[in-house]
C-alpha cells in the first residue's frame, strides 16, 4: 500500500526532518529513492558496501546518502549518517508512506453486530469479522480476509487481503501481516494410543505485539496450553513457520522459510538466517546471529553467531568429501589411538 507518485522533497528538507550532515546544495530536489546502479537524476541512491564502489562512482543519483567517512570526498550531493542504510530507510519512508485507506465498508464485507469497530476502519469485499472480535483504530482489513470470534487487532493495523486470523488471537498496534498469512492454527499437538494418533486440543492463542510485520504465507500456530507470543518490534518474513508455545523475543528479525519447533524461546534482538531449522524446547539467548540454511539442534546461551552450512562446491568433490565423512567417527579413533602411542614413546624415551 504505497502512494504512486511521492512528492519531491529538497535535501535540506530531509536533513531538517531526519538530521545527517548535508554536502551540497540543500535546494536541491529529489523524488524518489533508487539503487546507486539504476538512480537517475531526481532520485536518491545510498553507499553501504564497499562492493558497491565502482557503482559509487558512476551512479546518475542527483545525492546519496554515505556513511560518516565519505563526508566531504565526493563530487555529487551527498548526506552523511552514522548508518547510512537505516537513513535511507527513513528517506525511503518519507517518499513512500503506507497508503492511508479512507473509512468505509465494502457492501460485501460481512461484520458481526456483536465485533466492535474502531474509528476509521476500512473493510474490503469478503471481509468477515466474528462476532466479539476487537478492531482497533484506523485498522484496514484486506479483501477475503478472516478475524475469528475474540479475536483483537490493535489501532492502525494493515492486514492485507486473504489472511486468517483465528479466534481468541490478540494482534498489537501498527501490525503489518501479509497477504496468507495464517495467525492461531492448531499446533502439531497429536499423542500416539494404541496405534492411532489422537488429536491434543490447542487451548492457548497467539499474542503478537506492537509493531510487528509478518510476510506473506507466515504461519504462527496457536498455543497447545499456554499462548504462542511475538514480543514487541519483531520482523518475520515470508514462508515462516512458528510452532506452538514458541517466544520470540522483541526486535527479532526472521529471514524467509525459517521452522521453528513447538515450545523454542528465541531472546530479543536475534537475526536468524533464511531456511534455518530450530528444534523443539530450545532456548536462544538474546543477540544472536544465526546463518541462513543452520540447522540448531541444542540451546544456545551466549551471545554471537553460529553457523551450520555447509558450502557448496562442484558434485565430484562433494561426492569425494561425503566419503569421508561416512569415515570421520573411525578416523579419529585411529587418530587417537596413535596420538596414545605417541605418548607412550615420548614417556619412554624420558
Amino acid at each position: 500500500m504505497r502512494n504512486s507518485q511521492p512528492s519531491p522533497l529538497t535535501l535540506g528538507e530531509i536533513v531538517s526532518r531526519l538530521g545527517g550532515e548535508l554536502v551540497g546544495d540543500p535546494a536541491l530536489q529529489v523524488r524518489q529513492v533508487a539503487t546507486l546502479e539504476t538512480a537517475a537524476p531526481d532520485t536518491i541512491a545510498f553507499f553501504a558496501n564497499e562492493r558497491y564502489l565502482a557503482q559509487l562512482r558512476s551512479t546518475q543519483a542527483g545525492a546519496v546518502i554515505v556513511g560518516l567517512p565519505l563526508r566531504g570526498t565526493l563530487d555529487i550531493a551527498h548526506i552523511a549518517a552514522a548508518n547510512p542504510y537505516a537513513y535511507f530507510a527513513r528517506v525511503s519512508a518519507l517518499f513512500n508512506p503506507p497508503d492511508t485507506r479512507a473509512e468505509g465498508r465494502h457492501p460485501a464485507a460481512v461484520i458481526d453486530p456483536r465485533a466492535r469497530i474502531g474509528a476509521g476502519v476500512h473493510f474490503g469485499p469478503n471481509a468477515v469479522i466474528e462476532a466479539d472480535a476487537d478492531v482497533g483504530d484506523g485498522c484496514s482489513i484486506g479483501a477475503g480476509s478472516y478475524v475469528g470470534p475474540g479475536a483483537v487487532i490493535g489501532a492502525q493495523g494493515i492486514i492485507y487481503p486473504n489472511v486468517s486470523i483465528y479466534r481468541g488471537c490478540v494482534i498489537g498496534r501498527r501490525v503489518i501481516i501479509h497477504s496468507g498469512a495464517v495467525i492461531g492454527a492448531d499446533g502439531f499437538g497429536i499423542a500416539m494410543d494404541d496405534g492411532r494418533w489422537l488429536k491434543v486440543p490447542q487451548i492457548g492463542v497467539v499474542r503478537i505485539g506492537d509493531d510487528v510485520e509478518i510476510g506473506a504465507n507466515t504461519t504462527i500456530d496457536r498455543g497447545a496450553i499456554d499462548d504462542t507470543v511475538i514480543e514487541d518490534g519483531v520482523k518475520l518474513d515470508n514462508q515462516i513457520q512458528v510452532g506452538h508455545n514458541v517466544r520470540i523475543g522483541a526486535h527479532t528479525a526472521i529471514a524467509a522459510c525459517v521452522g521453528i519447533a513447538g515450545s523454542s524461546r528465541i531472546g530479543r534482538y536475534c537475526r536468524i538466517g533464511g531456511a534455518s531449522g530450530i528444534a523443539g524446547h530450545l532456548s536462544i539467548a538474546d543477540n544472536v546471529e544465526i546463518s541462513a540454511h543452520t540447522l540448531i539442534t541444542k540451546s544456545i546461551t551466549e551471545a554471537g553467531t553460529y553457523t551450520g552450512a555447509y558450502p557448496f562446491e562442484s558434485n565430484r568433490d562433494w561426492r569425494r568429501n561425503a566419503a569421508s565423512l561416512r569415515s570421520l567417527a573411525e578416523l579419529a579413533s585411529r587418530v587417537r589411538v596413535l596420538e596414545h602411542e605417541l605418548q607412550l614413546r615420548k614417556k619412554g624415551k624420558t
